[in-house]
C-alpha cells in the first residue's frame, strides 16, 4: 500500500542516507560558495526541467543570499534570439540539444571570481552539459548536482560522450533512484518522485553552512533580511549580476 506514511517514511531513510554520504561534497560546495561572495562574486545556478528548483529555493525570499544568479532556460527566447517554435518543439527537445548554450552563457555578466552550480537529474542532456564546459573552460569552479544512480544507468547523448558530473571539480549525488520515483507499488510503475525535493534540501543546506562560514569570518551578510533600505541597498549592489 503506498501511503503518506509510507513516502514519509522513505524519503527520511533517503535523505539521511544523502547527508551521511555527501557530507563532504556538501562542505567543499558551502567553502566555495563562501570564498566567491567574499571576493564579490556571484553563484550561477543552471538546471533545465524540475532542476530550476534548486535555485528558485534559494533566490529572492526572506533569508535568502542575493549573490545568487539563476540561468533562466526562458532566456533563451526572451534574450538569446532562439525562436519560441524551436524551444517549444515536442520533437526535438531544446534542452538535450549540443551547441547552443553559448546562446545563453554570453548573455551574462560573469566575472572571474564567479562559481557555478549545474544540476541535472539525468546529467546527460546537451546545455546542461554544455554549460558546465564552457564554465570551465572560463576557469570557473564547477559544482555539479546529479543523481550517480540515474546517470550511470543512462547513455550518453552528448556528442562528447561524456556525462554532467564528468565536468564537477566538486560533485554532489543527490541520491536519487534511477527514474527519479521512489515507491514501490503492485504494479508496473514506482510513484514519488524525489530528486525535487533533494535537490532542495542540499540547497538550503549549502546556503547555511556558506552563511555560517561567512559569519565566522565576520563577513556582512548578503541576506535579504525584511527591511526594506537593507534589501534595496543589496539588490542594487549586484544589479545587473544575481
Amino acid at each position: 500500500m503506498v501511503d503518506a506514511k509510507k513516502f514519509l517514511d522513505e524519503i527520511e531513510i533517503l535523505l539521511d542516507q544523502l547527508y551521511d554520504s555527501q557530507k563532504d561534497n556538501l562542505e567543499a560546495t558551502a567553502q566555495a560558495m563562501k570564498e566567491c561572495i567574499e571576493q564579490d562574486g556571484v553563484v550561477h545556478v543552471f538546471g533545465s526541467g524540475h532542476s530550476v528548483g534548486l535555485g528558485i529555493d534559494i533566490k529572492n525570499r526572506l533569508g535568502a543570499m542575493v549573490p545568487i544568479h539563476i540561468m533562466e532556460m526562458s532566456d533563451f527566447v526572451t534574450k538569446g534570439g532562439v525562436p519560441a517554435a524551436e524551444f517549444m518543439d515536442k520533437k526535438n527537445i531544446f534542452e538535450r540539444k549540443p551547441n547552443v548554450a553559448g546562446k545563453l552563457y554570453n548573455l551574462y555578466n560573469i566575472k572571474p571570481q564567479d562559481i557555478f552550480i549545474v544540476i541535472s537529474n539525468s546529467g546527460i542532456n546537451g546545455v546542461v552539459i554544455d554549460i558546465a564546459s564552457l564554465a570551465k573552460e572560463h576557469g570557473h569552479k564547477v559544482i555539479i548536482i546529479t543523481s550517480m544512480k540515474h546517470t550511470l544507468a543512462e547513455e550518453p547523448r552528448h556528442p562528447s560522450g561524456k556525462k554532467l558530473y564528468e565536468y564537477g571539480d566538486i560533485v554532489i549525488d543527490n541520491c536519487g533512484p534511477h527514474g527519479d520515483a521512489l515507491i514501490e507499488t503492485s504494479g508496473v510503475a514506482k510513484v514519488c518522485s524525489v530528486s525535487s525535493i533533494c535537490n532542495n534540501c542540499i540547497a538550503q543546506s549549502m546556503a547555511a553552512r556558506t552563511i555560517e562560514l561567512l559569519q565566522a569570518d565576520g563577513f556582512e551578510l548578503p541576506v535579504l533580511n525584511g527591511d526594506e533600505a537593507h534589501d534595496k541597498a543589496l539588490k542594487k549592489k549586484y544589479e545587473g549580476r544575481a
